[in-house]
């Protein structure tokens, strides 16, 4: 039977009929616990960015973070940091990502030399070697590892190896030439939380790998801003220095820096209270300004996008190993999104900062 079709009167009046917000069909939360195995379990430790404190980190400041996080024994451990693919990706692209690579990656020209692999044949051997990789790997085995991942872009990676390697084992040879030994030296280079707690850890422990999961491929959504964009965000961050509650907070954090604890330090940038206030006086002020191109919404589409992104590829990270322990390092205004998307995912439960950093 053929309906009659609609008459215009009728379509102009289903569209100016309000829009009502729909509840989904589907949540995913809804299924938690309701999985064969064990769930799980993630920590995200969010992180101040090591180079930029002005209190300068010793390895004997870093030693009990560390310590903690050992306990905890996680079997992944991710870092915010570009994969070698992405960054081989956006380099084809210097239109849509301008300045990305010279900002965040580093190239492999060196490593390419050296081993004679693209980044791609370099990402095949990373998984065909660790595919038959045994339980006490040789110093020349370790070497050379260290050099595909260096050919991949995977720098941390390498350092994984490269720590597991006894002191007079870190010399040329299997892949390491002059340069590349230069880079897994980093002699002169300033502390970072993705190597002197990622990659420091994991060597611990014994991985062979950390896993890169930041994602600038979203910058892309700046380029369509225009230059009023910046100073409207200049103006949403100056106006939280009046804010109450950053004000009882910051003599707070100078007062803990001060003692060098950085567990203690650790403890109260992940402590829930700290992730509410930044989130609000940040991405919550910018959603509330009023801009005639609302600026403030861009910036948190931007911010909310390269989260999905990032939360993805740890997703990707911890795919093969259900019931793992995963551990994620990243910058702490990063961590109210991680927790908020990870804790959607049907196997995945989080795991309380506080209760690691006790």
């Amino acid at each position: 039977m053929r309906t009659a079709p609609l008459g215009l009167a009728t379509l102009l009046l289903i569209a100016a009929m309000p829009v009502f917000a729909q509840t989904p069909a589907f949540d995913p939360r809804s299924w938690k616990g309701k999985h064969a195995g064990p769930p799980t379990q993630v920590l995200t430790l969010g992180s101040t960015h090591l180079s930029q404190m002005e209190t300068t980190v010793t390895p004997a400041m870093l030693a009990p973070l560390l310590d903690k996080l050992a306990a905890f024994k996680p079997d992944i451990i991710t870092h915010e940091g570009l994969s070698g693919e992405q960054c081989d990706n956006i380099s084809r692209y210097p239109a849509r990502y301008p300045d990305i690579f010279k900002d965040y990656c580093r190239g492999t020209v060196e490593a390419q030399t050296a081993t004679g692999l693209t980044v791609p044949a370099a990402m095949a051997e990373i998984e065909k070697t660790l595919s038959t990789w045994p339980t006490i790997p040789s110093a020349a085995q370790r070497r050379r590892l260290a050099s595909v991942f260096l050919a991949a872009g995977s720098h941390a990676s390498a350092q994984v190896q490269w720590l597991q390697l006894p002191a007079a084992e870190r010399r040329e040879g299997d892949g390491i030439d002059a340069a590349l030994l230069k880079i897994l030296k980093r002699e002169g280079a300033k502390p970072n939380e993705t190597f002197e707690v990622a990659v420091a850890l994991a060597a611990r422990l014994g991985h062979q790998r950390v896993y890169a999961v930041d994602d600038h491929t979203a910058d892309s959504l700046y380029q369509a801003r225009d230059p009023a964009f910046e100073a409207a965000m200049q103006q949403i961050w100056k106006s939280a220095d009046s804010d109450a509650e950053f004000k009882v907070y910051e003599p707070l954090e100078k007062k803990v820096l001060a003692t060098g604890d950085l567990v203690a330090y650790y403890r109260l940038i992940n402590a829930p209270k700290t992730l509410r206030l930044f989130t609000r006086i940040d991405f919550g002020a910018a959603l509330k300004q009023e801009t005639p191109n609302l600026y403030g919404r861009q910036y948190v589409a931007w911010y909310e996008t390269r989260n999905l992104r990032m939360v993805a590829n740890i997703r990707e990270a911890f795919g093969n190993t259900p019931g793992a322990r995963v551990l994620n390092i990243v910058g702490a205004s990063h961590k109210a999104y991680y927790d908020a998307y990870l804790g959607m995912m049907h196997e995945v439960q989080l795991v309380e900062a506080a209760t690691v950093l006790k």
